[in-house]
Order: structure tokens, then sequence, then C-alpha cells
């Protein structure tokens, strides 16, 4: 066992210590529990931090409740305290919002214009004041702090504020008590806030264990910045609760002295590790809990017959993204396909195609005909499939049996 690595000045073990404290009985010690499937498909023991459970569904109510309680400390000892404020279209809004609200302080949220309506009311409902500023988080972030200013209001930030960032290591003490034989623990990275506090928190306990942060690929914010490389930055990822184009200056310092190494996993990495917690476990993560899953799943050999540690930190994704992740998922396992059949415009032609995949016993989805936008000669046609199938297998089994029915079938 090596010994205790140092730990950064403003955030120590007794800080965390004394958030969990601070938070017992208001927020959820969520379930910690093996996934023995997934363990078998990716050769690890892996265990599953439930974050997605919390009442706002993500990890960010713990640091954003340790600073307000900290505040409400504060004015009991008689130091004045207007409010707070914050600028999150996310989890962090809704963590301070709910909050604020419940502990009787003012609230204001400042959000991009252009931040999602049902993510708006969703925060007004818990009784904020929001504010539309600006087409990005930058500028919501400016004006927020310049309300601060003139409104005397306390800015609670996303990630790199000390009491933040003890409050989100509070996840590390429940993990290591559930299961004090951990060897590896992988953490979703955007500003850096959840993986310094778990750092901070497990390498006092375990200076032993491994810590790997896990990027996505289109914002490598904080790989880049302690890597020293160079990768460029997306516009968007499925992950947008770690679409971070700037990371925190304590985490990163955090991040640079306590975590053995940053990985990056792309959106394809991402939507694979949603579909398959929402298949396997029957629980719902948004791109930003799934991170952890998609890099095991990216490189199994790194982590196969270790104990590892997963933190799904948040299930707030949008319906529609959803929908469309899980058919592309479905896509990817062969379970949805699409044919593209050339035949003989004749009667009783279409009749003979879909007999002959319903004896493979492929369910057909939807049927469409093209005449004129098809380069085969005109007494032709172009029939394209979309098909329930089993798996890839299935779909070369369908095309073999159209094949055998004299019809020129290829997958899209």
């Amino acid at each position: 066992m090596r010994e205790p690595l140092p730990h950064h000045p403003d955030v120590t073990p007794a800080d965390i210590d004394a958030a969990a404290r601070r938070l017992s009985g208001h927020v959820a010690d969520t379930p910690f529990l093996e996934s023995r499937t997934l363990s078998a498909i990716t050769g690890a023991q892996l265990y599953l931090k439930f974050e997605n459970l919390q009442f706002t569904a993500s990890f960010k109510e713990r640091g954003a409740l340790n600073k307000l309680l900290d505040l409400v400390d504060r004015a009991r000892r008689g130091e004045p305290v207007a409010g707070v404020i914050c600028a999150s279209a996310g989890n962090h809004a809704q963590g301070v919002a709910y909050h604020a609200h419940r502990l009787g302080l003012p609230a204001v949220v400042v959000m991009p214009r252009l931040t999602p309506t049902v993510k708006v009311e969703r925060t007004r409902g818990f009784g904020a004041e929001v504010v539309l500023h600006g087409d990005g988080f930058d500028a919501a972030h400016a004006h927020a702090r310049e309300l601060a200013a003139t409104r005397g209001l306390t800015f609670v930030h996303p990630f790199d504020d000390p009491l933040v960032i003890a409050g989100q290591g509070t996840l590390a003490l429940e993990m290591l008590r559930a299961q004090p034989d951990l060897q590896t623990l992988v953490v979703s990275v955007g500003g850096g806030g959840l993986l310094a506090g778990i750092a901070t928190a497990a390498r006092a306990q375990r200076p032993d264990i491994e810590l790997i942060g896990v990027q996505a690929e289109r914002f490598p914010s904080m790989f880049n910045a302690v890597k020293g490389t160079n990768h460029p930055m997306g516009a968007s990822t499925i992950a947008d609760g770690i679409a971070v184009a700037r990371p925190g200056e304590i985490t990163r310092e955090i991040l640079d002295e306590l975590v053995d190494d940053l990985v990056l996993v792309d959106e394809a990495d991402l939507e694979q590790a949603i579909v398959m917690l929402l298949e396997v476990e029957k629980t719902l993560v948004e791109g930003a809990g799934a991170a952890g899953l998609a890099a095991v799943l990216k490189d199994p050999d790194r982590y196969r017959g270790k104990r590892v540690g997963l933190v799904l930190c948040g299930g707030n994704i949008d319906p529609m993204l959803l929908a469309s992740i899980i058919d592309r998922g479905m896509v990817r396992a062969g379970r949805l396909a699409r044919l593209r059949v050339a035949a003989r415009d004749a009667p009783g032609v279409l009749a003979r195609i879909t007999a002959a995949v319903a004896q493979t016993g492929a369910n057909i989805e939807e049927v469409h005909h093209q005449r004129a936008f098809s380069a085969l000669p005109a007494q032709n046609v172009e029939v394209e499939l979309v098909m329930q199938t089993r798996d890839r297998a299935h779909v070369g089994a369908v095309v073999a049996r159209l094949h055998e029915e004299g019809f020129d079938a290829r997958p899209y």
C-alpha cells in the first residue's frame, strides 16, 4: 500500500467528513449494488452507485446543499445572507433551486435563453427565480456573477467551490463503506467537482485505490488541461452534463495530484452504455451518468478481474433524445434493420416479399416503395423494409431467404 497522497489545502478529508454529517438526512444514501449481468459482460466486478435516484435525479444535490447549509449556519451566526444565485441549464440548477426553497433561501438561477422549456419550468417549480440570458453557459455565468454583485447574492459555483467539492466527495464515503475492497473507481468528469471530491475522500481511506476520470471525446477540456494535449472541442454531446468548456482551477489541481488517469469516450460508447443500463439494470441515466460504464465497455481488458465502482451520476435526459438513442442502439445490435429489395413492379410482388420475411420470424415495421428516386429500370421498384429482428445473424437469414425467392436484397 502506498503512502497517502497530499490533499488540496482547500478541500480536506475532514471537510468531506463534515459535509457527510451536514448532509445526513437531507439527501439519499443511494444504493450501491453489484450488477451481475454487466459484470459477466465486461469481465469486471461492477458496482453501480445509483445517484439517479436522488430527488432531483442527480448527485449535484450533494454539493449544492453542502454550500447552502453552510450559508444557513452563517446566517444563524449573524452574517447577512440575502440569497443565492447560480448559472446552470441542468442538474446544478435543480439542486440549488430545490434545496434553497426547502431551506427558505431566495434563489436565482440564470439559464441560457435556448434552455429547453421543460428544464426552465422544472427549475421554477422548485421555487427559484429563473433569469434567461445569453446564448450559452459562458454568457449566463457572466450575467449571474453580475447579478450576484448588484443584488448581494452568494454565487454557488457548479464545481469549483471547496464546499461543493466536499459535498460531492460524500459519495466516496458511502461507496467505500458499502464495499471497502473496491480496487478502481471510474467517474465522469466535466468541471471536475465530482471526481475531485471522490478522489480526496477515497485517497484518504484507500491510498492504493485506482481513480480514473472519463470525459466525452467532444468536450475534453479537463483531459487537455491535465495531460497537456490539444484535442479539439466539439459543439455538442449527449453527455451535456459534462460538456464543460473550461475546467475548474481547484478541481484541476486535485485531479492532477490524485487521479491516476483520464480517458475519453465517444458518442457511440455513451449511447451503448445508456441502452445497456436501461435494458440490463432497468435504470435510466443521462449521457454523463453512463460515462463510467462507457469507459469500461470501451476498454474491458483494463478492468477485467477488478472490483470497480461506477457512479450513475444523473438521470435527467430528454425523452426524444432517449428514444433516438434506443433506436440507434437497436440498429447497432441488429435488432432493428433496414433492407433494400429490388423487384419487378408487378401485382403480388410485395406480398411475396413480405411472406418471405414473415417465414424467417422477422416483423416488418415500415414499407416504402421507391419508383422515381431509383436507379433501377422503369419496370422495377425498390422496396425499403424496416424490420424488427433478433440479431445480426437473423438479418442475414432474412436476406438469404429473399435471395432464395429470387429477389436482390441487401442491408443498408
